[in-house]
């Protein structure tokens, strides 16, 4: 499997994961309704980002769109982090969902860096 193949993979997988946490946030206050709803703009915005990025129109357009997309889940982690740490969900239920949004970071850095390395060749 492609490295791209796998990012846009597992983008879509955990925006599928972030989706379902913010319908369960939906049903309590209003403060968790406010914070579902970053969290939701956010999460589901890696992949998005990603997918425009497979269809960039230069090398340039594609590192933006997938600096960006690694800005959106750096983003994705805080909303993750706040809700673990103000006790809106329990954290056994973030561990996976944070793992996975830290994983994305990464992944999306590492895509990041190799294709500014390789911008001018």
């Amino acid at each position: 499997m492609s490295a791209e193949f796998n990012i846009i993979g597992r983008s879509f997988e955990f925006a599928v994961r972030v989706v379902r946490l913010c319908r369960f946030m939906e049903t309590q206050d209003r403060v968790s309704r406010t914070l579902a709803n970053q969290l939701l703009r956010s999460g589901t915005s890696i992949g998005a980002n990603i997918e425009e990025a497979q269809a960039g129109q230069s090398k340039a357009d594609f590192i933006a769109k997938m600096s960006i997309s690694r800005k959106e889940a750096r983003e994705t982690l805080y909303w993750l982090r706040l809700l673990k740490a103000a006790d809106i969900v329990e954290a056994d239920k973030l561990s996976h969902i944070t793992k996975e949004a830290d994983e994305l970071v990464r992944i999306l850095t590492s895509i990041v860096k190799t294709s500014q390395l390789g911008k001018n060749s």
